[in-house]
């Protein structure tokens, strides 16, 4: 009976963190189902806050993350890259679809899907405003697109994949081994889909004639900050350390260096960040947890065993396809976290793992809360004025996903 429950209570709290029912906060749903979990005694006290320090280099991370984008914010440094962006387009907005897509590659690669949704959004939307498009959706799609797609290329590109492997990481080599070929096909066949989808927004006209503005020594600093914090990643990674603190740690010496010289008050860059993430991030970890004591992870590392056993080929597949819908039926954090828990319960070969991890990853696209990264995108589109709707986005991800998804596992036999 207390099974059944924990199933109800979850099914609930996720459905309400997807559909957003009056336009609540997601963090209310989620800390809503993990508060009845412990009300109805469903999962005791210590146990929950287990479930909550799963999720520390999380809180770290996304804390780091947010206090270096707000900064730059305030600092105006995306406006200034807004600028110098759509005067390389040259009035093509071809061009600076194209444009914006890359960029969007290299900030998912070297510092993770959420700092996309975080960091670019935010940019994307000052240059379409300085270039005076008048449908703007079509290029900020592009940051919950990439930030999807691109998040297997490093393990840092996503805070997913070190819960996917947990204590057993792969080396950078090894990594780029396994993921370099499926994530080139993901990236590419994504970029086509999505252009293809949004090639009425080509025949807008963009304005050539920008005024560039000078950056402040502030937006500097905080340009050098993401960069250091890139480097910083990357060596974290490459050494297996937990990449949270780091990131917190230059996030708050980033923020610090650019107010004191500034000499601004630090009010208004710790009001401007979306803090609801974190109880958001918080309240799934507490639901797995609830998941765990139901005996779901062994009940699926017995049928992941079955499959394999019967064909390795059949269980890449199944494995890789139905991991991407799970992560949209639940949230890619959770599902993430069940499926690490599975692979590192089951004797399961390389090939199948790394489909997993690429349904983790890849399969978000779907959905419009698919994964953490694209809830923050949601979160940044609303700042901006910006709405999409989650018919929408599933329309468009269906697409999008489908095709990226099958190319990529299949691009796992190069």
């Amino acid at each position: 009976m207390n099974n059944i429950l924990i199933w109800i209570i979850s099914f609930f709290a996720i459905a309400g963190v997807i559909i957003r029912p009056f336009k609540i906060t997601e963090a209310v749903y989620a800390i809503s189902g993990a508060a009845l979990l412990l009300l109805f005694q469903l999962i005791t006290l210590s146990d929950a806050f287990s479930g909550v320090s799963k999720g520390l280099d999380v809180y770290l991370f996304l804390t780091g993350m947010m206090l270096l984008a707000e900064t730059a914010r305030e600092e105006k440094l995306f406006d200034w890259l807004a600028a110098h962006a759509t005067s390389q387009a040259k009035g093509s907005s071809g061009r600076l679809f194209l444009l914006i897509y890359l960029v969007g590659v290299v900030v998912t690669t070297f510092l993770s899907n959420d700092a996309t949704a975080v960091v670019l959004t935010p940019a994307v939307a000052a240059a379409v405003k300085a270039a005076k498009v008048e449908k703007p959706l079509p290029y900020l799609l592009i940051c919950a697109f990439i930030a999807n797609a691109a998040s297997f290329v490093l393990p840092i590109s996503n805070p997913a994949n070190l819960v996917i492997y947990g204590t057993h990481m792969p080396s950078l080599m090894h990594w780029l081994s396994l993921y370099l070929i499926p994530s080139i096909f993901a990236i590419s066949v994504t970029y086509f889909m999505l252009r293809f989808s949004q090639r009425g927004c080509f025949k807008q006209k963009i304005r050539t004639e920008i005024d560039l503005p000078e950056l402040g020594q502030g937006g500097k600093t905080a340009l050098i900050g993401i960069c250091g914090t890139a480097a910083v990643l990357l060596a974290a990674s490459a050494l297996n350390i937990e990449l949270g603190l780091p990131t917190l740690i230059t996030g708050i010496v980033t923020s610090a260096i650019v107010l004191t010289r500034a000499r601004k008050n630090p009010v208004n860059v710790i009001k401007g960040i979306s803090w609801a993430v974190l109880p958001l991030v918080a309240g799934l970890f507490i639901i797995v947890e609830a998941l765990n004591k139901t005996g779901v992870t062994q009940e699926l590392s017995a049928l992941l065993n079955d499959a394999i056993a019967r064909s390795e080929t059949a269980a890449v597949w199944l494995s890789g396809i139905v991991t991407a819908v799970a992560c949209n039926l639940m949230n890619n954090l959770p599902a993430g976290l069940i499926a690490g828990s599975v692979l590192q319960s089951a004797h399961t070969p390389d090939m199948v793992k790394s489909a997993v991890l690429i349904g983790v990853d890849l399969g978000p696209n779907l959905s419009i809360t698919g994964s953490l990264a694209t809830i923050l995108w949601l979160v940044a589109l609303r700042r901006e004025g910006q709405e999409v709707s989650a018919w929408t986005f599933l329309k468009l991800g269906s697409l999008i996903m489908s095709t990226a998804l099958i190319a990529a596992i299949l691009s796992l036999w190069i």
